[in-house]
């Protein structure tokens, strides 16, 4: 593995776009700030050096925008697609949901810059309007696939902020329980049966990094068996057939602020987002520098 020195997240950075992102941001309720931090995530990945790339789609009349940033490589050559959607529900301001997967994935992508090497192989997509149904995702990995390009894996990153010391403050469905922590202060790594050798390797990573409890959970049926576990970006990419994981505090499980006003940065624990990015840091680093 590649040096873990080189994945060390800035908390002060982690904490800043926290601070930027965090704030309503849907396209019907509040459409500047969904494009203010659209432009805001442009102009980050810019200054670490990548090449971005604007994806549209179409959706209720209008033509939105996937984020998409890289450094040249082989297109040939299977890459890691490390994603965060960036939009809100109407009415909360997504400190969690989803502030923490984006600052996450703006510091994640700073790491990968700072020590790629000449050849890389991660792409950092961000995506829009997730909290609608998925579709930026859903229309990034229909591309993808109809260009028929090929993935080692898709990390999604939602809600990677909230944790809980107390017993019971983790929920799970009946058919879980017996199998899971009753107290919510681990990171979670869903995948779906097609997605097992990826999660193999992935978890491997996490479990590296030093206090990151992790437990992972592998689904059948492309997850429709579980269908709250497919509510993020991960799951377009399962029905396009590409390895991919969801990367959680396990949401609504566990955090009470859900989709409401309450979800601010004063619930998270940035420790625990220090110590996520971190493992997504490293996964990107063993998966794309060759």
């Amino acid at each position: 593995m590649n040096d873990p020195g080189l994945c060390k997240p800035n908390l002060s950075r982690l904490a800043e776009h926290l601070r930027q992102v965090t704030g309503e941001r849907n396209f019907q309720t509040s459409p500047s700030s969904l494009i203010r931090t659209q432009s805001y995530l442009q102009e980050e990945l810019e200054s670490y050096g990548f090449e971005i790339h604007r994806e549209p789609f179409f959706f209720s009349g209008q033509t939105f925008s996937n984020l998409v940033a890289r450094f040249a490589f082989d297109p040939n050559r299977p890459r890691l697609l490390v994603g965060a959607h960036f939009d809100s529900v109407s009415g909360s301001p997504g400190a969690d949901d989803n502030a923490s997967g984006v600052a996450a994935f703006l510091e994640t992508a700073r790491l990968y810059a700072q020590g790629r090497t000449r050849e890389s192989a991660v792409e950092f997509v961000a995506f829009n309007l997730e909290e609608y149904g998925m579709i930026g995702s859903q229309a990034y990995a229909q591309k993808l696939k109809k260009e028929k390009i090929p993935l080692s894996g898709m990390l999604s990153l939602e809600m990677v902020g909230y944790t809980s010391k107390e017993k019971g403050s983790q929920k799970m469905p009946f058919f879980l329980k017996p199998f899971y922590p009753n107290t919510g202060d681990f990171v979670g790594l869903v995948a779906n049966s097609a997605s097992t050798g990826f999660l193999k390797q992935v978890e491997k990573i996490f479990r590296s990094v030093e206090a990151l409890p992790a437990e992972t959970l592998v689904l059948p049926a492309n997850g429709w068996i579980f269908p709250g576990a497919r509510l993020s970006d991960h799951s377009p990419f399962w029905d396009q057939g590409y390895p991919a994981l969801l990367v959680t505090d396990t949401s609504f499980f566990r955090n009470p602020h859900y989709h409401l006003e309450t979800d601010t940065i004063e619930t998270l624990d940035l420790e625990f987002l220090v110590k996520v990015t971190e493992a997504v840091a490293r996964t990107s680093v063993e998966f794309g520098h060759f």
